[in-house]
């Protein structure tokens, strides 16, 4: 058994619990001063505060120099399979085109889906794995990834099977969603109800047998997939026993967010436009709110009303929506800093918004988002003596080391 001792911690500051945190909890993060944490095997296995030194002997011995140490960050939201990119859209919308005009245009989503389909599992695998490790060296722990720009079985499948690859392969865990509905393909282009029953009776079950992923989501919205598509895609996911993600509201309220309160999915995405009514629904379905400032930056939008939503009781959780096109970012800490200063979320609310609320929205809760007895080690020691230092700088990677499962990778 390897045992590793982190000592010198200036300040150790974690949610608690395998659940997620809402209202007044969203922002309760327990501080330890002066803390030192025992890892054995990858686990922590002992905790402590006020100078106090485990006893030894250890295998290993990292010195915080006084630093602060987090859980290791969750992104909860990324496209992170994708071939080629998408530079040559900044020109069009600079001249004002928005993203359902270029989607529209057989843009957006679409020209990914063709560079996806033309790529092969290798290129995508390799691409993905170097963004991981990007990831990872912002303080990214464990991420979801979403398929959605194969649009038909053999691209899907081939989307999943590189996802479920990285997993096995990549220290980083990645939690699998099919998102077959991300966009109507062209081949069934005024045929949205027929491509919807494709993805239920052909796509789900196998995917569903062949073990590839946890999750389902559906974009919802105009000029996508309505809110009666949305219904019929999910209640099938839940049929065969996916958890349930949707896109929801990010453009128009259409009712998005209403059923995924209703089917209590375990997250809604975006939520830029979502009203009193679709956040109602999903603090009574225990719905977390999947908020991606990022993208609200780089579209020049709105920002989803985070703070009424600690108000009302959802659980809220940031991610970075890394993706091609509305989203060209994996910097975390980038959300972290927009979190506080679009959402006006404190540093206690936003820590818990990168952390467990997006363990527990991807079914991994119990593994990770917090550092308690019995957790994977994933944990940041950062560059700074507190969070409040994190949530003021930007620009700037304050991710000195970043430990998985007691390993430390930078």
């Amino acid at each position: 058994m390897k045992r590793t001792l982190i000592r010198n911690i200036g300040c150790l500051q974690t949610p608690t619990g395998s659940y997620s945190h809402k209202g007044s909890k969203q922002g309760a993060n327990e501080k330890y001063a002066d803390a030192a944490i025992v890892i054995e095997d990858g686990v922590i296995s002992q905790i402590t505060e006020g100078g106090k030194l485990p006893e030894g002997p250890f295998d290993e011995e990292i010195d915080a120099e006084g630093n602060l140490v987090t859980p290791g960050l969750v992104d909860g939201h990324t496209h992170l399979i994708f071939g080629g990119y998408r530079q040559h859209e900044i020109a069009m919308k600079l001249a004002g085109a928005d993203y359902l005009d270029i989607l529209r245009a057989g843009g957006g989503i679409l020209d990914t889906v063709r560079k996806t389909r033309e790529a092969s599992v290798e290129e995508l695998y390799g691409k993905a794995y170097a963004f991981l490790d990007e990831m990872m060296g912002f303080g990214v722990t464990s991420c979801e990834a979403k398929s959605g720009y194969g649009l038909d079985r053999e691209n899907e499948l081939k989307m999943l099977q590189v996802i479920h690859a990285l997993d096995e392969n990549h220290p980083m865990d990645v939690t699998a969603t099919f998102m077959g509905a991300h966009a109507v393909p062209p081949e069934y282009e005024g045929r949205g109800d027929e491509y919807i029953r494709m993805c239920c009776e052909e796509l789900m079950p196998e995917i569903r047998e062949r073990g590839l992923a946890e999750f389902c989501d559906i974009f919802c919205e105009d000029s996508v997939f309505n809110a009666g598509q949305s219904r019929t895609y999910l209640e099938k996911a839940a049929e065969l026993g996916f958890g349930l993600k949707i896109h929801a509201d990010e453009i128009e309220a259409i009712g998005g967010s209403q059923l995924a309160g209703e089917l209590e999915a375990a997250s809604a995405e975006h939520l830029i436009a979502i009203e009193e009514e679709g956040m109602d629904a999903m603090a009574a379905g225990g719905t977390t709110a999947m908020l991606l400032p990022a993208t609200s930056f780089y579209l020049d939008k709105t920002y989803a009303p985070a703070r009424r939503m600690v108000e009302k009781s959802i659980p809220v959780a940031i991610a970075s929506d890394f993706n091609p096109g509305s989203c060209p970012s994996l910097n975390l800490q980038f959300a972290i800093n927009l979190g506080s200063l679009k959402y006006k979320l404190t540093p206690e609310e936003v820590l818990t918004a990168v952390t467990i609320n997006p363990a527990c929205a991807c079914g991994k809760g119990d593994q990770t988002g917090t550092l308690e007895v019995g957790k994977q080690a994933d944990l940041v020691i950062w560059d700074a003596p507190d969070f409040e230092m994190v949530c003021y700088r930007f620009g700037s990677n304050l991710a000195k080391h970043v430990m998985k499962k007691g390993v430390m990778m930078k």
